[in-house]
């Protein structure tokens, strides 16, 4: 039985820890991916029975991925392996170069990821309804997934059908990035598909990403957020939930974070505010958001207790290095009762 199913891009990410990637002598490797980020967070920390949907090249590099996802407790068996042509001229595993950003410089994201595994999926090549028949609750995908390609978005429009067959839950994240996006349509084209895949979405997480005419356009004050979630809602009749991280960023170490949602039955709400948050790696805490509020939807907490989730673990995922979070339930719900800092003994 799987709780939680997610859709999504698995990289091998190297952080050259405290240095440069320029020029890196030695590298940590992590595994990482938007998508795969939420069913991780939800497993180790919330305690979920989550699985990823991906691909991956066969050889020693894929293998390291898995092992990786096997660590973080991430059911493995609907990965499917492609053969190895032995240098990588047919498909390969994605790369993640990721440095951390120190005072007034910011992080650096350099991805290697063209021509992988992931992105040539198609159509017909999962079966959704053999996925969705076995009791699972929840199905996760986004932006980025659906940019890989010209036909990973068939797949996700697909993966939601099925999942509305099913009557599973489904949540998309925009999450847009540019590189993935230059010479394919560029930020028009990000809004087309953003908007095909959302409106098939009860929860819109990142929300924020598609107000305004084309992504990362809006930049929305403290004051404007209800407008602009009300905005949104406005193009997507049927999602019951749009949730958002707010993010100031007064250095690459600090940042002011707190959150807000809407939905039809509460209205405007927002999260905890933690101004001054001590960052050590961003990477990954919208992914950490996301899992702590699904958490708390599924749990059936009310929104405003599901967005303290989000907040608390996407807060805490910036505490540790790496795309993925090292946060407990316990953790979470200490931050979310106003926890401190002090020494535990």
């Amino acid at each position: 039985m799987i709780d939680v199913v997610a859709l999504g891009e698995v990289m091998l990410r190297f952080d050259p820890g405290e240095g440069r990637i320029r020029t890196a002598r030695s590298f940590q490797v992590w595994e990482g991916g938007g998508e795969y980020n939420v069913v991780r967070g939800l497993r180790r920390c919330f305690g979920l029975r989550t699985a990823v949907v991906t691909a991956l090249v066969d050889n020693a590099v894929g293998r390291l991925v898995e092992d990786l996802i096997l660590q973080g407790g991430v059911d493995t068996s609907l990965i499917r392996w492609m053969a190895d042509d032995g240098i990588g001229r047919t498909a390969r595993n994605g790369l993640n170069f990721v440095e951390r950003g120190y005072g007034i410089r910011g992080a650096l994201g350099v991805s290697d990821r063209a021509h992988t595994a992931v992105s040539q999926l198609r159509k017909g090549d999962v079966d959704w309804d053999a996925v969705f028949s076995g009791g699972v609750r929840w199905f996760h995908t986004g932006g980025i997934f659906a940019s890989l390609s010209d036909t990973t978005v068939d797949v996700a429009d697909e993966a939601m059908a099925a999942a509305r067959r099913h009557g599973v839950t489904i949540s998309y994240d925009p999450n847009y990035r540019p590189s993935l996006w230059a010479g394919r349509g560029g930020a028009d084209a990000a809004r087309e598909i953003d908007l095909r895949l959302a409106r098939q979405a009860d929860v819109v997480v990142g929300a924020l990403g598609l107000a305004g005419t084309y992504p990362g356009q809006a930049r929305v004050g403290a004051d404007e957020v209800a407008d602009a979630l009300a905005e949104v809602a406005a193009l997507l009749p049927e999602a019951t939930v749009l949730a958002t991280p707010l993010r100031e960023v007064p250095s690459a170490g600090i940042n002011d974070w707190s959150s807000a949602a809407w939905s039809a039955e509460t209205g405007f709400v927002t999260g905890p505010r933690m101004p001054g948050l001590h960052v050590l790696d961003r990477i990954g805490s919208g992914d950490g958001f996301a899992a702590g509020l699904i958490h708390g939807l599924l749990s059936d907490t009310g929104l405003e207790r599901a967005l303290a989730y989000g907040t608390a673990h996407g807060a805490l995922t910036m505490t540790t290095p790496g795309d993925v979070s090292m946060a407990s339930l316990a953790e979470v719900e200490a931050l979310i009762a106003g926890g401190s800092a002090h020494v535990s003994r």
